[in-house]
């Protein structure tokens, strides 16, 4: 593991610091942000930057769903049984990625983000309970697992910008709610993750751990935050960052070649 110049080294910082805030806010793990960034700042190939932004996520999600599970009270049951639907479907999909195109991944998945996010945009405001649990159907819980870990599972990332608007477009759940629920699955997905690409060699440490640490100082702040912003403002701003993530996912083949 080498180590990074002191200007490389407090730029990593400020990124990861800049990712835990928005992690937190949003209930991600600021992988989609990071692995572009990665590669055009300092040349990591994509399996290399996607096994690099896992080792800052899984801190960074870890202590998300911490400060979400203090803020409010998380349906721990759903969220084991989508976790592990998720896990798994990682784990089997991440084996056949490789076989894919990836340009080809990005659009559709770009494509997909961007039709989440009009759904999430033209969708009328439920009012639920707080609690939000009286309509986590057991019948549909597999789809939002499946759906996140293949996301997981392909890219490395992505699994809580497709859980989240699943949670409340589907389910009906509150923003805060359902960031905290996609959390939960995503969490055990990209340590698994994390594993796979760490066994393959794909993780540069030396990056990773500033990273992770960088993330460990803003992401309580990220989701305090989130917890103070009225629901329609939350809703208003998962929807954008997820438009300006698909429309980065459609023309970067263009931009980066």
């Amino acid at each position: 593991m080498h180590f990074l110049a002191v200007w490389d080294l407090m730029a990593v910082l400020f990124l990861g610091a800049a990712l835990g805030f928005f992690g937190g806010l949003f209930g991600i793990g600021g992988g989609i942000i990071a692995i572009p960034l990665l590669a055009l700042a300092f040349g990591m190939d994509q399996a290399l930057a996607q096994g690099t932004s896992l080792a800052m996520m899984v801190p960074i999600l870890a202590v998300g769903l911490w400060r979400y599970s203090r803020k409010r009270p998380i349906p721990w049951v759903s969220a084991l049984w989508i976790g592990l639907l998720a896990s798994i479907t990682t784990w089997l999909v991440a084996h056949f990625a490789t076989q894919l195109q990836p340009d080809i991944l990005r659009g559709v998945f770009g494509l997909f983000l961007l039709f989440l996010a009009f759904q999430m945009l033209i969708a009328k405001q439920r009012h639920e309970s707080d609690s939000g649990c009286s309509r986590l159907n057991p019948r549909l819980m597999p789809m939002v697992g499946v759906a996140a870990g293949t996301s997981m599972g392909l890219l490395g990332v992505g699994g809580g910008l497709v859980a989240t608007p699943l949670l409340t477009g589907l389910f009906g759940q509150r923003q805060a709610l359902a960031q905290s629920l996609s959390m939960a699955l995503v969490t055990p997905c990209a340590v698994v993750a994390l594993a796979t690409y760490s066994v393959a060699d794909c993780v540069d440490w030396s990056m990773g751990l500033p990273l992770a640490f960088g993330g460990l100082l803003t992401v309580s702040a990220g989701v305090a935050v989130a917890h103070q912003l009225p629901e329609r403002k939350m809703r208003l701003l998962f929807a954008v960052m997820l438009m300006a993530t698909a429309l980065w996912l459609l023309i970067k083949p263009y931009v980066v070649g």
